[in-house]
């Protein structure tokens, strides 16, 4: 009788079949804090239904199939007609309907459709983050089209519809419609003022036709996009539907798609305009202006997929450590691997408490929110995304060698890690934008003051943090050398105070201990080892997981 060799066990079940909603502690009291009470019940509900698809095997199974098989480019048509249109596999489609379906691209005139939105996008893209780009551009859109109100009359319902309506046909036959994002040009980067695309006037009607390079347009399949172009009087906002009206395809030149790192779901793409029609959104020469609103939009979402990656890594790391056993027990009740899992837990915690509090300022829209949010935004982009690729990194190795291999889905988040960042705006151009800010708005300053000053006396901790981030801001002398060193400490300070504010003692005890009062290390896993970090890791357990 042969001898088995290939029995299966001390392996961790699959993370799957639970409610990604009600299984994270964090965003559940989040939610609970910010939402009016007469939504409250209605969005957990709605979060919930949306948590146990988005922990389900076949959401599991989209998002590896659409990573598996990316986009395709097809330039002509059997004939050698122009069609330059992009292929995507089935699962993508299904990914994107089920987050346009869960009210993902629309916010903005729904009471606490900020905060709902967020949440919703923070647990949808668990499943799979590429897709998150299209839902991120279209939901952003819409401060921007809002300059031209009979524009957005027009748009704005289709953005924010519960219908995904794909391929391409005319705006008004459609039930619903995606915007893409095209700005950056290869020789300006993220100077988007040095972009050469030439936008010629056609009539007195804002209509232009547009002759240029873009050198990253995201979701190349979208029914429009915003994009920049210098026309007579400056760089302007144009809005380029992909149909025109009458039927017919406009001049929209796909030259080949971006081998990206990361979301591998998604396509970005050089594409080409020659004499292709576009409406002007807002004055000419006030383009930078117009899209204000819609940067800062992305950055937010930047902010919570960053927090969603964190999440999701995190939630594997302690679900397997919990279920693997070494040296004697369970590996997560190992002393080490504890201070590793906690450390990587009060990371995830502060980027969920914080994109949620930021979200519930745009919910709120008074004036003091506003001028909190235009610092709090590029402050907590900056750090937030920042600290993705690192945490991701680290909760990947918790799974060892299972954690490198691609069935485990962890390669996937690393990959997705560093794009945040690299969406919002480059690190580098957040911190620039702050200190703008900082020197030209001081209702701004006045607004992120306020706000760290609610937890002061919470915790000493904290106080001196503040004072020191005081000091550093009182002399703004050659600070763009260390622009980085002063949004860092702002963006701890604002999440050292509303975890003092919101969080558990053990929580906001062990933030400032490491993050804020130096008693940590330069890597996870270097807390102090007189906290309780038993009950910081439980509060990061992923509830209800299991097989499925």
């Amino acid at each position: 009788m042969a001898a088995t060799t290939h029995t299966v066990s001390n392996q961790a079940p699959p993370l799957l079949g639970y409610d990604v909603f009600s299984a994270d502690r964090v965003l559940g009291e989040a939610v609970e804090r910010h939402l009016p009470p007469e939504v409250l019940d209605g969005a957990r509900q709605e979060l919930s239904a949306l948590g146990r698809s988005a922990g389900s095997a076949q959401a599991a199974s989209w998002g590896a199939r659409a990573d598996e098989n990316p986009p395709r480019l097809r330039t002509h048509d059997r004939y050698g007609h122009r069609v330059d249109e992009v292929e995507y596999h089935p699962a993508r489609h299904r990914l994107l309907g089920h987050a346009v379906g869960a009210g993902l691209t629309g916010a903005w005139d729904r009471p606490g459709g900020h905060v709902r939105r967020a949440a919703g996008f923070l647990v949808w893209t668990q499943a799979e983050a590429g897709h998150g780009g299209p839902l991120s551009t279209t939901h952003a859109a819409v401060p921007a089209l809002r300059a031209e109100p009979e524009v957005a009359a027009v748009w704005e319902p289709l953005l924010t519809s519960r219908v995904y309506d794909a391929g391409l046909r005319p705006a008004g036959e459609k039930a619903g419609a995606l915007l893409g994002w095209g700005a950056t040009e290869k020789q300006g980067g993220s100077d988007l003022g040095a972009g050469t695309t030439r936008a010629e006037p056609l009539s007195g009607a804002g209509e232009y036709l547009l002759t240029g390079h873009k050198w990253f347009c995201s979701a190349p399949m979208s029914d429009g996009f915003l994009v920049l172009a210098q026309a007579p009087g400056g760089l302007t906002c144009f809005l380029l539907p992909r149909v025109l009206p009458d039927g017919g395809r406009n001049s929209f030149l796909l030259q080949r798609l971006k081998d990206t790192l990361g979301s591998r779901s998604e396509a970005s793409a050089e594409v080409e305009f020659a004499g292709t029609w576009a409406r002007r959104i807002g004055e000419e020469g006030q383009g930078l202006r117009t899209v204000a609103g819609t940067l800062a939009a992305t950055r937010l979402d930047c902010v919570t997929g960053s927090a969603a990656l964190m999440r999701q890594a995190v939630a594997r790391a302690v679900h397997h450590t919990a279920h693997r056993s070494a040296f004697g027990g369970p590996l997560a009740d190992k002393p080490l691997m504890r201070n590793v899992l906690a450390d990587l837990a009060l990371e995830s915690e502060a980027a969920t408490v914080l994109a949620m509090r930021l979200a519930a300022a745009y919910d709120d829209g008074g004036e003091g929110e506003s001028a909190f949010l235009r610092l709090a935004v590029p402050a907590a982009a900056y750090w937030v995304t920042k600290r993705c690729a690192p945490v991701v990194g680290e909760a990947l190795e918790c799974l060892g060698g299972n954690g490198y291999v691609e069935e485990s889905g962890m390669p996937r988040l690393l990959r997705e890690a560093p794009l945040p960042s690299i969406r919002a705006g480059s690190a580098n151009v957040q911190a620039l934008d702050v200190l703008g800010v900082l020197r030209s708005e001081p209702l701004a300053l006045d607004a992120f003051l306020r706000e760290i000053g609610r937890a002061r006396g919470a915790d000493h901790r904290l106080d001196a943090a503040i004072r020191d981030m005081l000091t550093e801001l009182a002399d703004l002398a050659g600070v763009e050398a260390r622009a980085r060193r002063v949004v860092e400490r702002m963006a701890l300070v604002l999440q050292g105070s509303l975890l003092v504010r919101w969080a558990p003692p053990e929580v906001a005890d062990a933030f400032c201990a490491a993050r804020l009062g130096g008693d940590g290390g330069a890597v996870f896993g270097t807390l102090p080892h007189t906290l309780d970090l038993a009950a910081v890791v439980d509060r990061a357990r992923p509830e209800g997981a299991g097989a499925a």
